[in-house]
């Protein structure tokens, strides 16, 4: 069993009060998304955003990335935007070796992948080779160029968009591309007093950040703690893997989900009960986060409904025998 600090686990939550206070002062309305963006960032996943234009996909991105200060004196953006189109190349994102005729030799000039957070914008309009360059990236937190492999930082995260009504000219990203984010989540319009309230701050939010910044040492520490100090039941694990089970035996599932998808949901849900305040992870969380999870790492059949509404099925007999079981306590 790994060793627990109460008062660790209650320092990340300080921590994600602070990052949360100044996303949500930068991006009204979107409550939920940012609980969502902060859940991931903890559980070192990234985010893919299915919008519209304006939807706000580039003020969260950016409200996270000037949230976050390195603290430690190097050379590394907060914040790096791409915009991806069909005629992009691997070296434009990843980075790309220059001969400098002073010296003779090659320097290499890093990407925007080298950055903490990174906003891939309408990733689905890069070719595949373009996206595999990112999948590497994103699975691996390294690029490869010129046959010489560059590390990124342990706090890398992607934040990608793709508007699913635009289909010209656009290359659907491939299941193997979709596994690597660990949630899907489409945005909608925001309510009307929301936007009531966007028009009436608009120059307050640009003057003022919202609150202080969070070291990239603090959010690492705070995902340390995270993990070591939530708990999770066997009960839960039970839940998982029979919910997995009923998926891939739906009728209305051509593919089910996989066993890393199990392991991955894992540090998702110790997040999340971090963030509502609890060291132990419940089945509020596995209903919240689960169709977020599996949802986009299906392939359903003809006539099927939503995968959310798939996840929701199957998951109500799992879901019974976990409001049963005693989800306190440690081993």
């Amino acid at each position: 069993m790994l060793p627990t600090d109460p008062e660790g686990l209650d320092r990340a939550r300080s921590v994600l009060a602070r990052l949360g206070e100044r996303m949500r002062f930068q991006v009204l309305g979107r409550d939920e998304v940012v609980d969502l963006v902060m859940v991931a960032l903890l559980a070192d996943g990234h985010v893919l955003l299915e919008d519209y234009p304006g939807s706000g996909k580039t003020t969260l991105a950016k409200a996270l990335g000037e949230a976050l200060e390195d603290g430690e004196g190097r050379d590394l953006p907060p914040f790096r935007r791409i915009q991806f189109t069909p005629d992009l190349l691997p070296s434009d994102i990843t980075g790309v070796s220059v001969f400098e005729p002073g010296t003779g030799d090659f320097a290499f000039r890093p990407g925007p992948l080298f950055a903490h957070v990174v906003l891939a914008d309408e990733i689905n309009r890069t070719s595949p080779k373009v996206q595999a360059a990112m999948l590497e990236a994103m699975a691996e937190k390294q690029v490869t160029v010129d046959n010489v492999t560059r590390p990124l930082d342990e706090l890398f995260f992607v934040i990608a968009t793709q508007n699913p009504r635009d289909v010209a000219g656009t290359y659907p990203l491939p299941l193997p591309q979709l596994d690597r984010f660990l949630f899907k989540i489409r945005m909608d319009h925001i309510s009307r007093e929301a936007e009531l309230q966007v028009l009436a701050t608009r120059l307050a939010r640009r003057a003022e950040p919202g609150g202080p910044p969070v070291t990239r040492a603090e959010l690492l520490e705070a995902r340390a703690q995270v993990e070591t100090g939530v708990f999770v039941a066997e009960p839960v694990n039970h839940c998982l893997v029979d919910l997995a089970r009923a998926l891939r035996g739906h009728p209305q599932v051509v593919q089910g989900v996989s066993t890393r998808s199990l392991v991955l949901l894992v540090p998702a849900l110790k997040a999340a009960a971090a963030l509502r305040g609890r060291d132990f992870v419940s089945g509020e969380d596995v209903a919240w986060l689960a169709p977020l999870v599996f949802g986009h790492r299906m392939e359903l059949g003809p006539g099927a409904p939503s995968p959310a509404e798939v996840v929701r099925a199957c998951l109500a007999e799992p879901m019974e025998a976990l409001s049963r079981a005693t989800l306190r306590g440690r081993a």
